[in-house]
């Protein structure tokens, strides 16, 4: 695809629509004319809004593609990508997202010419080129400038064009941190030159760019703020080794990835987060075959790193002076990580804003005796004061609390020590988008049941827990990486985290419920059930082993386990009442990549055998799907009383009879 055709695919066309009203004045004239511009400008409003619509769209897409493994993304799913991404651009050429559109595009395009063919190298080119010509002012023109030589360079292996690319970027910013990088690809185009002037080193010369094609790419690097703490994941098409460490003056963590190799889009880039413990992230290629991240800090305390395959990703946690670091490897996708899904139930609020303050706040403890109100035909008459609480409700606060009970083997945690309470709570739908998780007999995917027991457990507890906020990973058919499931709870400040799921089994007649909490286990059942859970190999659970071992000297294990047991009885007992054939699989431990990391007592609820056909059936019903709901609600409730967190929810809520 030459630069021209590019040119007439995306822009002709759009230009003479959005245009024409313009055209139109020209010839009028005078008041008229004016009046025709102002009738352009109101009628591009709502077309920079749905470009912006369609912006958001594309970038979906995109990170549920990102969440494929390589070899499972197919070429049809980029191209779809691609119209996606350029259909921003055909609403209107005036959109704030439309430079980021034909940037994602040329993006898109070099990773086709990696995967599939390689003329899809040229096709990047030309997107850069158009971005370049249609917005030479564009906060991307250095990014684009370099990376077209880098394909160039190394991609088209066209040494001589790229030399002319290196050298106008050059001649346009001789003070861009990015000089350097030009400069360098210039010096060893000069070497090359002179290499295959030698018949003896032109042969290893060839050889060594065969050797540097076959590497693993560093393809991305994402970033996710939160409070105390920010992510960056690294987006490896590989398995790769590396090293790390922290250095001083000026504060500073570099991870060489070796046997790497940085792809082109990356090639010179750097990394501002807007807020954050961050100051910036730089990446290159810092010698043959070794990638360097360098992540500079900005009053850090101290950092964990850790590995998550299929798709292969570094995961770097830098904690803030006042976090409570774990000792465990945080979590894990994201996506997006500046945007991620979550939001609560309660009045729809983003979950990473602050909630209101509840009015009871305001009202004072020694309130006069309460009125008896109106109430409509048929409802029954309750005595409430002036802040709407019931003689009942205000008696109960006015109780001193019952002290919170010990763990179920009769130890006080510190959680119970403290006096902690539980107000807010992430309930997680497993799977979702293109990860259907396990499909039944008939056809029920886990995706679709998690989501729908989910949001009747978010329902029951804003219904019969008011003071409890709900926060949900996901809330539609969305794909939400695993690393970033924890991170929706850990930024919300959650207080609980929840994961719902459904089993699977190779023996059709596998039944029961079993819960899960984070820790290290030796149980081959438990490592086959996160192997399916976390989509890994089971060579790579056994990578995970030192993992393990650090996740099970996390303070928050002991609350997990009695969260799991609480869940696990209610569970149990709930689908027994239909079901009395429903074995308790009991409560066990595993290493589930959506609870590492999690700040809060975390487990993951398997609420049956979807494999089972009769189960299937059984879970095809609504009413089932609410009885689950209930159970799962249930063992919450109890796990909350246990720690006297239900009075003190009830007393934080605007207070109704129910």
């Amino acid at each position: 695809m030459s630069y021209q055709i590019f040119f007439q695919q995306f822009g002709r066309r759009a230009v003479r629509r959005n245009w024409k009203w313009l055209g139109a004045a020209a010839v009028v004239g005078g008041l008229l004319g004016l009046m025709l511009i102002s009738l352009a400008r109101a009628e591009q409003l709502p077309a920079r809004q749905a470009a912006h619509a369609q912006y958001l769209k594309a970038e979906k897409l995109r990170t549920a593609l990102q969440g494929k493994p390589q070899k499972e993304r197919a070429l049809a799913e980029y191209k779809h990508l691609v119209d996606a991404y350029r259909r921003v651009y055909l609403i209107t050429p005036h959109s704030a997202d439309t430079p980021s559109a034909l940037l994602a595009v040329a993006e898109l395009y070099q990773e086709m010419g990696r995967n599939f063919e390689d003329k899809y190298f040229q096709s990047a080119i030309d997107a850069y080129q158009f971005l370049l010509h249609e917005y030479p002012s564009t906060r991307y023109r250095e990014d684009a400038l370099i990376t077209t030589g880098q394909i160039q360079k190394d991609d088209l292996e066209q040494p001589d064009v790229a030399e002319k690319t290196f050298q106008e970027f050059l001649r346009e910013h001789p003070r861009s941190p990015k000089a350097e990088e030009a400069r360098d690809a210039l010096k060893e185009i000069a070497e090359e030159r002179e290499k295959e002037s030698k018949p003896a080193a032109r042969e290893k010369l060839a050889e060594q760019r065969d050797t540097e094609r076959r590497l693993p790419q560093v393809t991305q690097i994402r970033t996710w703020n939160a409070e105390d703490y920010t992510r960056v994941v690294i987006d490896v098409e590989d398995e790769v080794k590396y090293q790390s460490a922290r250095i001083g003056d000026p504060d500073r963590i570099y991870f060489d990835l070796h046997k790497a190799k940085l792809s082109s889009t990356l090639a010179g880039k750097t990394f501002e987060p807007n807020s954050g413990f961050l100051k910036g992230i730089r990446v290159a290629q810092n010698s043959s075959g070794v990638v360097r991240v360098v992540l500079e800090l900005d009053k850090v305390k101290d950092f964990s790193v850790f590995e998550l395959p299929n798709p292969y990703r570094l995961v770097v946690d830098v904690y803030g002076p006042q976090a409570v670091v774990s000792k465990l490897p945080p979590p894990a996708e994201t996506g997006k990580p500046e945007k991620t899904p979550g939001r609560t139930e309660r009045a729809g609020v983003a979950h990473n804003e602050k909630p209101k303050a509840s009015p009871e706040k305001a009202a004072a403890a020694n309130e006069p005796p309460g009125e008896v109100t109106k109430t409509e035909p048929g409802a029954a008459k309750s005595a409430t004061s002036k802040s709407g609480r019931s003689a009942r409700q205000t008696a109960a606060l006015m109780t001193p609390p019952p002290e919170p009970q010990p763990t179920h083997d009769g130890q006080r945690s510190l959680t119970r020590a403290l006096g902690l309470k539980i107000g807010r709570i992430v309930i997680d739908a497993g799977h979702g988008g293109h990860d259907t998780g396990t499909i039944g007999p008939s056809g029920l995917m886990e995706k679709d049941l998690c989501l729908d027991v989910a949001l009747r457990l978010g329902k029951l507890i804003r219904q019969r827990l008011p003071g409890a906020e709900v926060v949900f990973t996901r809330e539609d058919d969305t794909f939400i990486p695993l690393e970033n499931r924890t991170a929706i709870a850990n930024q919300a400040k959650a207080d609980l985290f929840i994961s719902i799921h459904a089993n699977s089994s190779r023996d059709r007649k596998a039944r029961g419920v079993e819960t899960y909490y984070l820790n290290f286990t030796g149980s081959e059942e438990a490592l086959e059930v996160a192997s399916r859970e976390n989509a890994l190999s089971q060579g790579s659970i056994h990578e995970l082993q030192d993992l393990i071992k650090k996740i099970a000297r996390n303070e928050k294990t002991e609350e997990s386990r009695e969260l799991a047991t609480d869940v696990q009885q209610s569970l149990t007992q709930r689908l027994q009442r239909v079901n009395r054939t429903m074995k308790d699989r009991g409560v066990k431990k595993a290493p589930f990549v959506v609870l590492i990391g999690a700040n809060m007592p975390s487990v993951l609820a398997e609420i049956s055998f979807l494999s089972n056909p009769a189960d299937e059936q059984l879970l095809k019903k609504p009413d089932h799907r609410q009885r689950v709901a209930e159970g799962l609600y249930r063992g919450v409730e109890s796990y909350l009383q246990s720690l006297n967190s239900v009075t003190y929810n009830q007393a934080k809520a605007p207070l109704v009879d129910r």
